[in-house]
């Protein structure tokens, strides 16, 4: 999708106006320039414009913090790093409250940047369905253009619906003022997703020359997450098993083959969000030409799971901040559950995912402590500096490293809480080392939004709900295998026997740690509150029933003139 690509990125003062005038009250933007969608739409350039810009809003949330903290914060697999900035988020504590330490913004000001980028796109969406036959375009291709918006529509109301619960949506487009919003059920959410996506399926091409376009294997394929997330697991087997087989993708023989920069574009990517090598070219946010991009542009996740490598309670031991390594944010750390789902012996993945080692990149003679001794440690580059490990290293042991030991201990207290949330297993999955400098906080890489792997365990996950486990575990042992250490296949594969419910959110965990899946997920099988106070010691004290959806931003409820009909969801202020 390079031509699309290019397109996404150059749409600027255009798109951001066409966004602003589609929305409502509720989203309270104005029109700086005074040019009206009318001018876009009845074009085929555009149009081809307009719909350009629906995709763009998906980066908003795919390989961004914003999205990361609400799709994987929260869950039984991460708790806050040192830098995190969404502790309230994270934990579930006064998700209504500011920040304490300033500049920081508030939670309710990031939830509101999210829901007004989704509105306005819906609304977008809106637009371009109900007029393009007015778009100069073939009949043809009106028909492909209306289906990526409604693939897309539907897209975004799975988020809202699945983040806040059942809140407002319309298919008209609004282009005058609205102070009113009113409540759609969860039901009705998705009777309106499910007919887009099947609208979808029937009008997508099989494939396209522009990466990242929605075809018609990817709306099959989120189709079938639908169906799973609303417990028509006949019908999400079927459309899951139908992607697996019918279109050449084919699972990566190596996991780690998955995350090369060098491979993205492999054959067991269903659909990404695609990011611009050209990184200048990003959508940088500017209040003037764009004022919808975002302040950093492209993907962010080599940022939000490093830890500080260069960076100890005794000063830096052999290593300095550089490109390899990457610019350590550190928003999120695994959990001490999260690393222990992993038999890192048989399982690839492990190694795959997580990086516990870290080369000296500055020689020298350092410090570091042992049972409160200081010991001189003598590196050269490209020797162990530091090495994070998820099991005890007791201090006699530690004594004899030349390096810097972060063990279970100094990671995790033994109830799980944090001890040190600063040196720790990091998340080496979205790191990218070919960004140009050391500073740079944007990559290049492409943000996986749906991928084979996901298809065999939506199958399994459906067929264990039918009753057959066998099935269930024929499907699993694809993944498994796949991820196994050489020479360890047999050790890697389960029975029937083995598969529960929380069996398949375990192996989902494995296979899709850091993937923007956690929340619908544990949502999904109704394990969110149960999994967190059980795994996440940060978030259990405080985790509701009620948090299983989000607060309303209330710049929204105090908007709104009907606020009888549209009040905040239940157990929010």
């Amino acid at each position: 999708m390079e031509n699309m690509n290019k397109h996404i990125y150059k749409i600027g003062v255009l798109t951001s106006i066409l966004l602003l005038a589609a929305c409502s009250d509720l989203l309270n933007e104005e029109n700086p320039s005074g040019l009206t969608a009318e001018a876009v739409y009845t074009t085929p350039a555009g149009f081809e414009t307009l719909v350009n810009s629906v995709y763009a809003t998906a980066r908003h949330w795919y390989g961004k913090e914003d999205g990361y903290t609400l799709s994987e914060g929260g869950t039984d697999l991460w708790v806050q790093g040192v830098d995190n900035r969404r502790v309230d988020l994270m934990t579930y504590n006064n998700l209504q409250g500011a920040e304490p330490t300033p500049p920081l913004a508030a939670s309710e000001i990031f939830l509101q940047r999210i829901w007004e980028r989704f509105y306005a796109t819906i609304n977008l969406c809106n637009l371009g369905i109900n007029h393009v036959a007015e778009s100069g375009m073939s009949a043809d291709l009106q028909k492909i253009r209306e289906a990526e918006l409604r693939f897309m529509r539907a897209f975004y109301l799975w988020h809202i619906v699945e983040t806040w619960g059942g809140v407002h949506f319309s298919t008209q487009e609004t282009t005058t003022a609205v102070t009113t919003a009113s409540r759609t059920s969860v039901d009705d959410f998705y009777s309106q997703i499910f007919e887009d996506l099947d609208f979808a399926v029937a009008n997508l091409p099989l494939t396209t020359t522009d990466y990242g376009r929605a075809t018609k294997p990817v709306a099959e394929a989120f189709l079938a997450r639908m169906h799973l997330t609303r417990g028509n697991n006949e019908e999400a087997s079927a459309l899951a098993q139908k992607v697996i087989t019918d279109y050449g993708f084919q699972l990566q023989p190596k996991y780690a083959d998955l995350l090369l920069m060098t491979n993205l574009k492999n054959k067991e990517v269903i659909w990404a969000v695609n990011y611009t090598v050209d990184l200048t070219a990003s959508d940088l946010l500017n209040t003037v030409t764009n004022p919808l991009g975002h302040p950093r542009g492209g993907h962010n996740g080599h940022l939000m799971f490093a830890m500080v490598y260069e960076r100890t309670a005794a000063g830096s031991i052999g290593m300095v901040r550089d490109i390899p390594n990457g610019r350590p944010f550190a928003r999120y750390m695994p959990s001490e559950f999260l690393l222990g789902l992993y038999d890192e012996a048989i399982d690839s993945r492990y190694t795959g995912s997580f990086q516990t080692v870290w080369k000296c990149n500055k020689a020298g003679t350092y410090k570091k402590k042992v049972n409160g001794v200081d010991i001189n440690v003598t590196l050269a580059v490209g020797d162990t500096a530091i090495l994070a490990t998820k099991y005890e290293v007791d201090d006699a042991t530690d004594a004899t490293k030349n390096y810097l030991i972060v063990d279970k201990s100094k990671m995790y207290n033994a109830d799980g809480t944090i001890n040190g949330n600063s040196l720790y297993i990091a998340l080496s999955k979205f790191m990218d080392p070919t960004r140009p400098t050391i500073a740079e906080v944007q990559s290049a890489r492409d943000a996986f939004v749906i991928r084979l792997a996901e298809m065999y365990l939506i199958a399994a996950e459906a067929e264990f709900k039918l009753g057959d486990a066998d099935a269930a575990a024929t499907l699993i042992n694809e993944i498994r295998r796949r991820a196994a250490v050489a020479g360890k296949t047999a050790d890697m594969e389960i029975e029937a026997a083995d598969i529960t419910l929380d069996f398949i959110l375990d192996e989902r965990a494995r296979e899709f740690a850091g993937e923007q899946l956690r929340w619908f997920d544990l949502k999904r099988t109704g394990k969110l509150i149960e999994r967190v106070t059980a795994h996440n010691p940060m978030a259990a004290p405080h985790i509701e029933n009620y948090h299983v959806v989000r607060p309303i931003p209330q710049k929204q409820i105090d908007a709104v003139t009907n606020k009888t009909e549209f009040q905040q969801n239940e157990g929010y202020q």
